[in-house]
């Protein structure tokens, strides 16, 4: 998992603020504290290898997907697609994403997918 988290995580680089970049991009120990505090991992392997991923957590009344990675190589193929048609199918009610603004790329994927952008309520 944090082989394909860190590979893909590379496309971040240089685009997100400076102190929120950091290597590993996600370490051992947050990937475990993300998965003890409810994140649940859903992954794609191809040829006995995991390839994509994505993390969905229940909060109160909505889910949230929290990460959602592949592998470089395998980019274009539909794998992040099939990922969250999955999630989107599994769980009841609303779900939103989080993502950087400089992630446009995601921001688009998102959006194929039926999500709708809302305004950031960050100040």
């Amino acid at each position: 998992m944090l082989a394909v988290i860190d590979a893909a995580a590379e496309a971040y680089r240089g685009r997100i603020p400076d102190d929120c970049w950091h290597e590993p991009y996600m370490p051992e120990a947050e990937l475990r504290s993300e998965i003890d505090s409810g994140v649940l991992f859903y992954g794609i392997d191809h040829s006995g290898a995991l390839v994509a991923l994505m993390g969905v957590q229940q909060v109160r009344d909505v889910h949230l997907i929290r990460h959602a990675y592949v592998l470089p190589r395998h980019q274009g193929e539909g794998l992040g697609g099939r990922l969250v048609e999955h999630i989107c199918g599994l769980v009841p009610g609303r779900i939103l994403v989080g993502t950087w603004a400089a992630a446009e790329w995601a921001i688009r994927f998102y959006q194929r997918h039926g999500f709708v952008l809302q305004p950031s309520t960050a100040t």
